[in-house]
């Protein structure tokens, strides 16, 4: 039997892609447990969940194939899901860039400091980040009762007369969601980029300063960004992650479900079905819309970052 005949260029390529594969054997023996796991972990449940999106699944039965009928609810008469899709991107668009930016705002001033200055102050910046119990500060600080901060100062101050219910009352509830998410906000990014201005190649000021730059807003956008351009993606990986997978603060500090569902998330929503009623299709549903909006997000902001130094 004869095989389908290979063009001259195919057959370059594939003999170029063996080469480079026996060149990094030892690389790629290095990489395989990584690979392995992150299939395991990441990929196959990223697949399945995505073939369950297509099916009614209550862990009991065997999954029933539905088609589309999943989505259909979601967008169609799950109501409760588009005031969390509302929240969430409300909650995304505000607290993602704003802690982008203060990240590296922050690492760029930090960076210019002596390096223990800089040490204290990165350890002071981050801390939040790693610090337990964050979420009983803030219930303090708002608490309904006039023994709350908040609620004691306006009082004291004579601005209200009566303790306001801020974690109860929808109108408060997701601006003090932003507020304490963006406290908590200066954590990997701010530290990738941190190493990312401390590994950027001096000799390039030099040479900008040659070409013509002449102060340091120029050296920051021709210079230090390109120059961080992988520090860049992964923290906006890491914030866009933070931003839109939003639950946990949600959960501790308002309670689940919230009033009037004003402080729910897609996460929330998923939890609801995937970990309470056990609507694991529905669920796996919600769960692929959410990581085609990461992946759409992310895809954007890739494109928005290879214009940075232009």
């Amino acid at each position: 039997m004869r095989g389908f005949p290979i063009s001259a260029t195919t057959f370059k390529k594939l003999s170029h892609i063996k080469t480079e594969l026996v060149k990094n054997k030892h690389a790629l023996v290095l990489m395989a447990p990584y690979f392995l796991i992150f299939t395991v972990f990441t990929v196959i449940p990223v697949f399945m969940s995505v073939l369950l999106s297509f099916t009614y699944f209550n862990m009991l039965e065997f999954p029933r194939f539905v088609g589309w009928d999943n989505y259909a609810q979601l967008f169609v008469a799950d109501d409760v899901f588009l005031i969390a899709v509302k929240n969430t991107f409300l909650f995304a668009f505000i607290t993602g860039p704003i802690s982008y930016v203060a990240c590296f705002i922050f690492a760029w001033l930090i960076n210019e400091l002596p390096p223990k200055l800089r040490a204290v102050l990165t350890l002071i910046l981050y801390a939040p980040s790693i610090a337990g119990n964050t979420y009983l500060i803030w219930q303090t600080l708002f608490s309904s009762d006039s023994y709350g901060f908040m609620n004691s100062f306006l009082m004291k101050w004579g601005f209200i007369l009566e303790p306001i219910q801020w974690l109860q009352d929808p109108r408060y509830m997701l601006p003090i969601l932003m507020a304490v998410q963006l406290w908590l906000s200066l954590g990997t990014s701010f530290l990738a980029f941190i190493a990312g201005l401390q590994n950027v190649d001096r000799t390039l000021y030099e040479a900008g300063a040659i070409d013509g730059i002449r102060n340091r807003w120029q050296e920051l956008w021709f210079i230090t960004l390109p120059a961080m351009r992988p520090q860049l993606m992964f923290g906006a990986v890491i914030q866009i992650t933070s931003a839109f997978a939003v639950a946990e603060i949600s959960i501790y500090m308002i309670g689940f479900p919230s009033v009037d569902y004003a402080a729910h998330t897609i996460v929330t929503h998923l939890v609801d079905y995937g970990t309470i009623r056990f609507q694991m299709g529905y669920a796996s549903a919600i769960a692929t819309i959410l990581f085609a909006i990461m992946m759409l997000t992310n895809l954007i902001t890739q494109k928005l970052l290879k214009k940075v130094g232009e």
